[in-house]
């Protein structure tokens, strides 16, 4: 059966199976901003899902059969495995059925300028700063972020410009699918190894990505990494560096942290000053990912003095590092951090916040994932005082049976790390309670729905305030 066009569904009614999803509710939103109608269906209720609701989206909660039924097209993520029974009745329906990917390579087409920012760590950030910065100069650009960001109200924002931005997903090479004219490469790094079988095979599908590239095309690396650096080196295309290296095209300036670990620098290419940025959010990552969205912002000839004033302004996306609330004098708050590196990173920036004791609540994110990073989990936390580690969330896998959460929490503790295995949110929540002091910070990590535990939580607080009814 030949590959089925959004184009063509105009007016028909198109089902979302898991339209909860950080890309997949806004590619709901596009899709509905443009006239398509929408149905979908996720296992879990979230913001996402109540949020398409109030848009007029019809979502039902739960996986069954009969939510294909009327629908004239499918759309689903690699996270939907075959035996999905929404899946399962469209192949036996014979429905035309579209991958997510697929479908965001299928919006982007026409546009002159086609943005994917790629990358192991940063994608959301990254991409949410270049929105930012662009909307700012003028670009006017239709956008497409996994996340959230307030400047933009959502995920998504269709525009009126010649400029299409994306994050571009690594995971299951779906960014081949996409047909960039510029693209953004932030780091290549150790990930997704249920798919890729070792790093060499994640930086050939990188490879392949910016092979895409046309000729009068764009690549906008992170000029302090090997691999990344070596790739640029293959293209045919402009290639722009950014880093700290002296030989990077852009680098940042009299760079300097404030006590939050919040950075300023100007941003100077080749030795030339062009702006001064000062950020709002922490991390000497985001330094990084500031620069790729000036480094890749001047492609595209925007006013940079603009761009680092959009920057100075970047409150954040959300999940990122988010504040959450305050229950009992304890600060609560939540990072999308799910590998090694990711929560590294992000507790580096947690520590430098006011806070008596730091607690870090780890959601390990699927099996395979937890087997080949295993080493690396078991001191990424060292920053926390108090580690929590939930049960390891499966979301696409299956459980082998050969790895457990507990043989984490068991390897953390051999190696010198306070931690303490809450299997359930239930579980964590009550043991936190139990044990957190007023001016304590509490961090959840996790692509999971990690996320969820904040908010639940929270509403047992706003129950408990309220008093019996």
């Amino acid at each position: 059966m030949a590959t089925p066009h959004i184009r063509a569904y105009r007016g028909k009614r198109i089902h979302m199976i898991g339209i909860g999803g950080s890309s997949m509710s806004g590619l709901a939103q596009m899709l509905l901003a443009q006239g398509y109608r929408l149905t979908g269906s996720d296992n879990l209720e979230t913001y996402a899902t109540r949020g398409l609701r109030d848009m007029g989206v019809p979502v039902t909660i739960g996986h069954c059969a009969e939510n294909v039924h009327g629908a004239e097209l499918v759309i689903y993520t690699v996270a939907i495995l075959p035996d999905n029974p929404e899946r399962v009745e469209a192949e036996r329906l014979g429905l035309p059925t579209l991958e997510r990917a697929t479908l965001l390579g299928q919006l982007m087409e026409g546009s002159p300028v086609a943005i994917g920012v790629c990358g192991t760590h940063g994608k959301t950030s990254t991409t949410s700063m270049l929105a930012q910065a662009l909307v700012v100069a003028g670009a006017d650009p239709t956008v497409h972020i996994g996340g959230s960001l307030d400047f933009i109200g959502g995920s998504t924002r269709v525009g009126a410009g010649r400029v299409f931005l994306t994050e571009a997903c690594e995971f299951n090479a779906s960014f081949l699918h996409l047909r960039p004219t510029v693209a953004v490469v932030t780091n290549i790094d150790e990930d997704h190894l249920d798919f890729y079988h070792d790093i060499d095979d994640i930086q050939d599908a990188f490879r392949r990505f910016l092979k895409l590239l046309p000729k009068e095309g764009h690549a906008v690396g992170n000029g302090d990494d090997p691999r990344v650096t070596a790739l640029l080196q293959e293209l045919d295309c402009h290639t722009v560096t950014f880093g700290m290296g002296v030989c990077c095209d852009w680098r940042p300036v009299n760079l300097t942290y404030d006590a939050r670990g919040c950075a300023s620098f100007d941003a100077s290419r080749h030795g030339k000053t062009l702006g001064h940025v000062t950020l709002r959010v922490g991390g000497f990552f985001h330094v990084y990912n500031a620069l790729a969205a000036v480094a890749c912002a001047w492609t595209q000839n925007a006013d940079i003095e603009k761009v680092c004033e959009a920057l100075s302004q970047f409150e954040g996306a959300h999940r990122r590092f988010e504040r959450t609330g305050e229950i009992d004098g304890v600060q609560l708050y939540h990072d999308y951090g799910h590998n090694p590196a990711e929560m590294r990173n992000v507790l580096s920036v947690a520590k430098l916040q006011p806070h008596n004791r730091l607690w870090a609540v780890m959601q390990p994110h699927t099996y395979s994932r937890v087997k080949r990073l295993f080493q690396d989990y078991l001191t990424c936390t060292r920053d926390a005082d108090i580690t929590l580690v939930t049960d390891i969330y499966a979301a696409r896998e299956k459980d082998p049976g050969d790895i457990k959460a507990i043989q984490l929490v068991e390897g953390m503790r051999a190696n010198g790390l306070t931690a303490v295995h809450t299997p359930t949110f239930d579980d964590t929540e009550d043991y936190l309670r139990k044990h957190w002091q007023p001016g304590d910070l509490v961090l959840t990590m996790g692509c999971g729905n990690i996320n969820q535990l904040n908010d639940q939580m929270n509403e047992h607080e706003r129950a408990k305030e309220a008093g019996p009814m």
